[in-house]
């Protein structure tokens, strides 16, 4: 398609729907330079911009352009798996997922969903081990000081917090390794529970 079809296209969807270059660019984020150069052609809008703009159109990037979302399993496997890196140091199970995200955004179906998925949950499984973390510290801590006897304080926390630490990281290996499984199978991925943070 080219970009006159394509600026006439979003010019008229934004006039069916009533609303100005202005709305449009506020709606959507774009700046109004750059709506107002798709719309005289004078660019064409790839990727986030397109799917933006198809939102507030009411409408799928692909019926404003020829341009589509491509269907790659590989890349959704590679950003599920990317979560592993928790197994090296927590945070990376959040860092290397944004990244994968960030560079593939807009460019492969459900890699979004996806996303979110993972990152709000390794957000939330991250906290939780602090907390038990901290919580042992602080049990171990309070033990010592109440009995003065250290070896028998940290020997009976210590198995607590392998048994606690461990059954952590092994419900996350689990639900990193069956995710991706369902992935290959394509189905939806479940990552349970999950804190909305990352909407």
């Amino acid at each position: 398609m080219s970009n006159q079809n394509l600026a006439k296209n979003i010019k008229k969807l934004r006039n069916r729907k009533g609303i100005s270059q202005e709305l449009l660019a506020e709606k959507s984020g774009v700046s109004l330079r750059t709506v107002q150069r798709i719309e005289n052609g004078e660019t064409e809008p790839r990727g986030d911009t397109l799917v933006r703009l198809a939102e507030v159109l009411d409408t799928a990037p692909e019926d404003l352009s020829d341009w589509k979302l491509t269907e790659d399993k590989g890349s959704l496997m590679t950003l599920n798996l990317s979560a592993l890196g928790f197994l090296l140091f927590p945070l990376l199970g959040i860092v290397i997922p944004m990244v994968i995200w960030i560079s593939k955004k807009g460019k492969v179906r459900d890699l979004d969903n996806l996303a979110k998925s993972i990152l709000n949950f390794q957000i939330l499984w991250t906290a939780v081990l602090l907390v038990v973390y901290i919580y042992f510290i602080a049990s171990t801590y309070y033990r010592i000081n109440q009995s003065g006897d250290i070896s028998m304080s940290v020997l009976g926390n210590s198995v607590y917090r392998i048994l606690s630490m461990g059954g952590l990281y092994v419900y996350n290996l689990f639900l990193v390794i069956a995710n991706t499984f369902r992935i290959n199978d394509g189905r939806k991925v479940k990552y349970f529970p999950l804190l909305r943070i990352i909407r």
